[in-house]
């Protein structure tokens, strides 16, 4: 059916041939997610091929619809179910309304007629979010409608910044919240919560605004922490402590959802904490939250790859948390089947050391997922000297393979040396920096597991190529050489960071006219590259750092002019 056809029925305004009518129209468009997609390709090739015209932006291309006869055809079709909404319907047919919103609000092309003041105050009314003081109680979603309106309203949220201004007004935040402080007390069905917890998600992801008042003003770490208490069903053991059952099933697919928008949120809204002090009341919030955590990376799901992804939103929010509250992750008792090392539970360090070298074989979006567990290893290993001692040995044992560069090979050290080139700089950066600070900081000895060529690029940021060791305090114990590495030591090549034989010396048989002219021709060459800027010849200061070789030669000649002028006045 057309949709002149179909605005001519509704316009009629009988409730059932409205309920019939657009009943059909979802039927025929319930899995279309890109109205009109070919056709858009189509004009944005023209607009490429013929006017050499290329878009800056997705909005760039968004202005061409304007005009678009089938958008604007769409837009008043929800133009009219808007009004329909409004009238005094039955359940069926509001459902049937809500729908057919959610199926137009997918193409952010014809968004209008839903971003009005008047249309996201009605799906905040049947959404059961219209925050209102004279409000006691807040709806709870158990119908079919308030679960339409509320997928309606994220899709919306999603595609229109109008929308997000307009959420923010209508203080659907506020709502939400005071539904998820009944999270614990009522029976709603999983659709009904996790689109109440996915609105929240976007709302705090898109809004910068909302976040902080979900934070501060409506204690939305508190809230939210109760919610994944309750999802989770957890027992307590110790005041900071889960009992956590390893041959208990997998987290079900519908509380992992759940879990995974709750821990979202709460990365949003903590994302400044580890940045700010913390009072006792807030350390004691998040320490009950990290041992939350703890359990969370201790649990699987169903699947490995669902488990996988629980587990990053886990990482990604531990980050967030400060440093010394995560001492709950070693302090539950050992027990039979933990990973202890110190006399401290190390199951946690243990389960990150394996999603580290699953997401490491993976190589896939490195920045994103490799650098949220690096730097919550990094960090925790300065911090916690026996996270610190633990990961050294399983990451950086003693050296015996001494024969291949470090980078060559297959263990976790080999896996993130090669890291310590990669082309994304903060993925280089933390890598180096991991295993710095496994090495103590120590500049000889993050040399000798890495290589003088992989290390240089830290070094010179630290200002540390002279030698010498970083401003961490650690312990003075001293590095174990092994039996292997002690007898190849005088032949180990420190840039490469193994044994070469020796090559022959290329100047062997030249008289010292020939050694002269070619030390003159390779002067030269330099020279030249340098005069041409190909290349800019750089030198280790006094300080360990590099510096143009221009600049630091004019240093060089204004000391000694210096010290001259001293010595005449002496």
């Amino acid at each position: 059916m057309d949709l002149d056809g179909i605005l001519e029925k509704l316009e009629a305004g009988e409730q059932e041939l409205v309920q019939k009518t657009l009943m059909e129209y979802n039927k025929e468009n319930s899995q279309c997610f890109f109205f009109n997609a070919e056709q858009r390709e189509q004009r944005k090739f023209k607009k490429k091929k013929f006017r050499d015209w290329v878009a800056k932006s997705d909005s760039d291309y968004d202005s061409d619809y304007s005009d678009d006869q089938e958008v604007k055809m769409r837009e008043k079709l929800g133009e009219m179910v808007i009004k329909i909404l409004e009238r005094d319907l039955q359940p069926s047919c509001q459902v049937v309304c809500l729908e057919t919103i959610r199926i137009l609000s997918r193409d952010k092309h014809g968004l209008s007629s839903f971003t009005t003041p008047s249309a996201m105050h009605i799906l905040a009314q049947y959404a059961g979010l219209d925050y209102s003081e004279e409000v006691e109680v807040p709806r709870i979603p158990d119908s079919e409608s308030v679960v339409e309106a509320l997928k309606g309203l994220c899709n919306i949220i999603y595609n229109s910044v109008e929308a997000q201004e307009m959420a923010k007004e209508l203080r659907l935040v506020r709502g939400l919240a005071r539904r998820l402080k009944l999270y614990n007390e009522t029976r709603s069905s999983h659709e009904s919560k996790f689109f109440d917890l996915r609105l929240l998600f976007l709302l705090t992801a898109l809004r910068v605004d909302v976040r902080r008042q979900l934070a501060q003003e409506l204690r939305g770490v508190s809230l939210l922490t109760d919610a994944l208490e309750s999802t989770l069903a957890l027992k307590w053991s110790d005041i900071y402590e889960v009992v956590t059952d390893r041959l208990a099933p997998p987290l079900g697919k519908e509380e992992t959802e759940r879990v995974m928008e709750i821990l979202k949120t709460l990365f949003n809204i903590t994302f400044d904490i580890s940045r700010r002090e913390v009072d006792e009341e807030d350390a004691a919030l998040y320490r009950h939250l990290a041992a939350i955590l703890r359990h969370c990376l201790l649990r699987q799901s169903d699947g490995e790859d669902r488990t996988e992804e629980f587990h990053g939103h886990t990482v990604n929010l531990l980050v967030n948390l400060p440093l010394m509250c995560l001492d709950v992750l070693l302090t539950p008792k050992v027990e039979h089947g933990s990973v202890e090392y110190m006399g401290m539970n190390m199951d946690t360090v243990e389960v990150l050391l394996q999603f580290l070298d699953r997401r490491l074989d993976r190589g896939h979006k490195l920045r994103e997922t490799l650098t949220p567990v690096l730097n919550l290893l990094t960090e925790s290993s300065r911090v916690h000297r026996e996270t610190r001692k633990f990961l050294r040995a399983k990451v950086l044992p003693p050296l015996r393979d001494v024969k291949n560069r470090p980078e060559v090979g297959n263990t976790l050290r080999n896996k993130l040396v090669r890291l310590m080139t990669h082309v994304d700089t903060d993925v280089k950066h933390c890598a180096a920096e991991f295993l710095f600070v496994l090495c103590k900081e120590n500049v000889s000895r993050f040399v000798k597991y890495t290589g003088y060529g992989n290390a240089a690029g830290l070094l010179a940021a630290r200002g540390l190529l002279a030698g010498g060791r970083g401003e961490g305090h650690y312990s003075e114990d001293e590095d174990t050489d092994t039996e292997e590495y002690r007898e190849a030591k005088p032949n180990i090549n420190p840039v490469t960071g193994r044994v070469e034989e020796k090559q022959p010396n290329p100047m062997d048989g030249m008289t010292e006219e020939q050694k002269e002219y070619e030390a003159m021709k390779l002067v030269s060459m330099f020279d030249k590259l340098s005069r041409e800027q190909i290349i800019q010849p750089m030198g280790v200061t006094s300080d360990g750092r590099l510096e143009a070789l221009d600049e630091a030669a004019q240093k060089m000649l204004q000391q000694q002019e210096s010290s001259d002028l001293e010595s005449d006045s002496d």
